[in-house]
């Protein structure tokens, strides 16, 4: 399987508000996503797409999320599992972990839920899940799109995933400047514009991140965007 095809998420969510920014970040990310909203619909779903991982939602209208886990485990033993809950007692996160491959408690960072999903399917299935590509690079700047791993000056440089994702928009689009409206809608998939900060907020910590390794790399025009040096 290549990475521009992606791999394959089972996202079994019965919530549609939940299950629609699930299923936005991670096909932002080039996962081929399918969707349930419940057992009976999630069995159905994993037989005719064999994915290769499946984020379940412990209470579902018709059944144990935990339980539901067990049986595509048993079907498709290569199926990597995440499961999503409220639940956070201690019992509760062995309980899951006990057969899946990790465990997110409510109310949860959709940066957070991607990384882990990526974090797995690189211990279960790394070579033909997540093949190597060429590094996307840009003066001192290297990011590797296979591993999400990023390198300024060949020191590595830890980022969460909308950092990584905003920090390879501006690569890709070399040493123009980039609109504010333009980055939300690429990086955010927001429409509506007019009083969002968030492009300001995760451009300083970027800049944060990446100050220590060299001179200034991102730049602002007032009033327009930002680009690279």
């Amino acid at each position: 399987m290549s990475l521009h095809q992606g791999a394959t998420v089972l996202v079994v969510e019965d919530e549609p508000s939940i299950a629609d920014v699930l299923a936005i970040a991670l096909r932002y990310h080039r996962f081929q996503v399918v969707t349930a909203s419940c057992v009976r619909q999630a069995r159905a779903r994993a037989a005719e797409t064999r994915p290769d991982a499946a984020l379940l939602d412990v209470m579902l209208p018709d059944g144990d999320g935990r339980a539901l886990g067990r049986e595509l485990r048993a079907a498709h033993p290569e199926m990597a599992l995440v499961f999503v809950t409220a639940r956070d007692a201690p019992a509760d996160i062995v309980g899951g972990l006990s057969f899946g491959d990790d465990y997110i408690t409510k109310p949860f960072n959709i940066d957070e839920v991607v990384a882990r999903i990526i974090a797995v399917l690189r211990r279960t299935r790394p070579a033909d899940v997540l093949p190597a590509r060429p590094p996307l690079r840009y003066g001192d700047l290297e990011l590797d799109e296979t591993t999400y791993a990023v390198r300024r000056a060949g020191q590595e440089v830890q980022l969460t995933p909308t950092e990584y994702a905003l920090l390879r928009f501006l690569v890709r689009n070399g040493g123009r400047i980039v609109p504010k409206e333009q980055l939300l809608r690429h990086v955010w998939r927001y429409e509506h514009t007019a009083e969002s900060t968030v492009v300001e907020t995760y451009i300083s910590y970027l800049r944060r991140k990446l100050a220590p390794l060299g001179p200034p790399v991102i730049t602002t025009r007032r009033g327009i965007g930002y680009g690279l040096a």
